[in-house]
């Protein structure tokens, strides 16, 4: 076991985009478990977009990190000491550690994983939070009907290219945006959908493109992006169409807000817009787990990963993440994973 206990903390709070100034790296004493308790070693750290608002001083829906502490995030790790009786050591966790190679735990928000049924790094992506965002958003929110056609903005990340799968197999016309010709390649060759448009390539004539792709209009928006993206989608929307709001990270980084969609438009579309953090609804996700794990297994739908290795990489990753320079769920692998040959 290393000597130290690697941390990234939030030095200072950014204005605008992130930068290498607002962390620091440290290394602290592996701290020890108490009675209750058990330590992890970090295997895999996921980065993800709702970070960026954690890093802000403004309130969100969850609490901000504070200043001099470790940035949040989702884990997989494993337990190397315990005093907790649900845990022993050699288990494989997904938790809740942050950036840190070694973290103390109670176990009251860990679950335990089987190394025989999934890659553990699938707790993070298609298996984990991004895997029932996108369940959660299009199967509860978007109500898809077989005929319809579903359009998802960063449609190669984490939580976009689950979406359009699912919709194909609920017998959807899915159409992606994603920026880039790599990736639009992979979502139609590798993923199935039915059309990409490169927002890119696209420029000025993103809405034509937008409405080649999908020329019956849109029945489901599943909005990850915002900004001129959602200018584009939203005059196309059919009536009755609904939008799960999951995300806006073209906006992340704005010091100011933005005029939004032409909410005439939603009123005479009598479109039904739906805000929603996946958190909400963790004890609500039986269809989640009898769907997606299977199709998973059986490569109905597939994924990828973007590792960055080294947890001092992290920062630069997560700045590159809110730009899209990630191509599939981006994870950084802080140590080993003994599963993997």
């Amino acid at each position: 076991m290393a000597n130290t206990n690697r941390r990234i903390l939030l030095k200072s709070r950014p204005e605008g985009e992130p930068t290498h100034a607002n962390f620091e790296v440290v290394d602290h004493p592996i701290p020890e478990p108490k009675d209750g308790e058990y330590l992890s070693k970090t295997i895999w750290m996921s980065l993800d977009p709702y970070m960026r608002g954690r890093m802000a001083e403004t309130k969100g829906y969850a609490a901000n990190v504070n200043l001099g502490d470790a940035m949040v995030g989702g884990t997989v790790g494993q337990v190397v000491k315990s005093k907790n009786p649900r845990f022993k050591e050699g288990d494989f966790v997904v938790e809740y550690a942050g950036w840190q190679s070694y973290a103390v735990s109670d176990g009251a928000m860990s679950m335990k994983l089987d190394p025989g049924a999934a890659p553990l790094s699938l707790a993070l992506s298609v298996l984990g939070m991004p895997g029932m965002t996108a369940w959660w958003g299009l199967m509860q929110i978007g109500k898809p009907k077989a005929g319809e056609t579903v359009v998802v903005s960063a449609a190669s990340g984490a939580v976009g290219s689950v979406v359009g799968q699912l919709a194909r197999l609920h017998g959807c016309r899915a159409v992606g945006i994603a920026g880039g010709k790599d990736k639009c390649n992979y979502v139609v060759k590798e993923l199935g959908f039915d059309a990409c448009v490169d927002y890119r390539a696209a420029g000025a004539n993103l809405f034509k493109e937008i409405r080649a792709a999908a020329p019956k209009g849109i029945d489901v928006y599943f909005e990850n992006v915002g900004g001129a993206v959602q200018a584009a989608v939203v005059p196309q929307l059919n009536d009755f169409a609904r939008v799960p709001l999951c995300g806006l990270i073209s906006q992340y980084n704005e010091m100011q807000m933005n005029p939004g969609p032409d909410w005439r438009l939603l009123l005479v579309k009598r479109a039904t817009v739906t805000g929603f953090i996946v958190s909400d609804h963790f004890g609500q996700m039986e269809g989640f787990w009898k769907e997606v794990p299977a199709a998973v297994k059986a490569g109905k739908i597939k994924y990828r990963e973007d590792i960055v290795k080294g947890i001092e990489n992290a920062p630069e990753a997560f700045m590159g993440l809110l730009k899209g320079r990630n191509f599939g769920k981006l994870l950084v692998q802080v140590a080993e994973d003994p599963t993997r040959k």
